[in-house]
């Protein structure tokens, strides 16, 4: 059996691609009223015409959803992924194998979130999985190809995950670099915010081909520094999130970018997003995490100011344009793992 916590639209696709797939699933929904709403309808309205398989259950119970799982997916905003635990913990069998599919990071303690799990279920002695790559819920949810990593310590237990949530159209590879995965899944947000700054401020594709492949550098340069492998920045949850983020229109952190090229405040951009922008609470967390690390961030710096501070994007692109000038590849001095594990992957795709 699978529980999904989080009816939000990845946490609702990912319920009905499990089920989909001949297991019991159990939806929780934090309230009866909403559960309510949702087994009446037949589906979410974060994700319409996505409708519920027969073995799909809703429920606001959290016993009736994770007693009995295998396996815990559990989908919500980084925001409220540590109150959302403590209200399952008690009900979550402490063998299960628990999947994040949250890509974030936490603002008061800069933990990934497969960190928070640990700290929030200590008794748990499951596996714990991390998914990432380019996954945009509503493509997914239409069928649309696409490929996505689950990375943990214990591979045996990714297997399992990619067994059970991999179909015809989401192919599902497995590594051990759960640091990787999830740095790379958290960062590429905040880049996604940029990428959507430059975007309107129509600076054409050599600016974007640039913008993202310095962010790229320095995605790799904190999680190396973090103790990611470098090669995972390379794969699907690296590039390929990267990608996916920052050419989107169904991407609300560069849509957020967007909006604020064009003079909107923050506050009130926010507000029209209809989502969550991950990357507007990741940004201070990734500075405070490269500046314990020695790490420079020069993108990621630029993106703050004009989150925070107010300050034009213009002048942001002005300061990183006329940065001292260094090698391609400082800070990760084009690490050696980088390129071996590159000319050594010779397994089939």
């Amino acid at each position: 059996m699978v529980g999904v916590l989080g009816t939000t639209a990845w946490g609702t696709t990912l319920a009905v691609l499990a089920a989909s797939r001949g297991q019991r699933v159990c939806l929780w929904a934090r309230d009866e009223e909403e559960a309510a709403r949702l087994w009446r309808a037949g589906e979410n309205r974060r994700q319409p015409g996505l409708r519920f398989p027969p073995s799909l259950e809703v429920t606001s119970d959290p016993r009736r959803a994770f007693a009995e799982a295998d396996l815990a997916v559990l989908a919500v905003p980084s925001h409220c992924l540590r109150e959302n635990l403590r209200c399952i913990r008690e009900a979550l069998a402490r063998s299960t194998t628990v999947l994040s599919a949250v890509k974030g990071l936490e603002v008061e303690s800069g933990l990934r979130m497969s960190e928070v799990i640990r700290e929030e279920m200590p008794s748990l002695s499951g596996p714990v999985c991390v998914l990432s790559g380019p996954n945009l819920s509503r493509e997914v949810a239409q069928g649309l190809p696409a490929a996505s990593v689950v990375a943990c310590a214990d591979l045996e237990a990714a297997g399992r995950v990619q067994r059970a949530l991999m179909s015809t159209f989401l192919r599902i590879y497995t590594s051990s670099d759960v640091v990787g995965v999830e740095m790379a899944g958290a960062l590429k947000n905040v880049l996604a915010i940029g990428a959507g700054l430059a975007d309107g401020l129509g600076y054409g594709d050599n600016a974007k081909a640039a913008f993202l492949t310095r962010g790229l550098a320095e995605m790799t340069r904190l999680g190396v520094a973090l103790g990611a492998q470098p090669l995972t920045f390379a794969g699907l949850a690296g590039v390929g999130d990267l990608m996916a983020t920052c050419y989107s229109p169904h991407s609300r952190n560069r849509r957020l970018g967007l909006e604020l090229a064009r003079g909107r405040p923050l506050d009130e951009a926010l507000a029209d997003l209809g989502g969550v922008a991950e990357g507007v609470n990741t940004t201070p967390v990734a500075l405070r995490l490269a500046c314990q690390a020695g790490v420079e961030m020069p993108i990621t710096e630029q993106v703050y100011r004009v989150l925070f501070e107010g300050q034009d994007p213009g002048q942001c692109v002005s300061v990183l344009m006329c940065r001292q000038a260094k090698p391609e590849f400082i800070g990760i001095q084009a690490d050696a793992r980088f390129f071996t594990g590159l000319a050594s992957s010779s397994a089939p795709n």
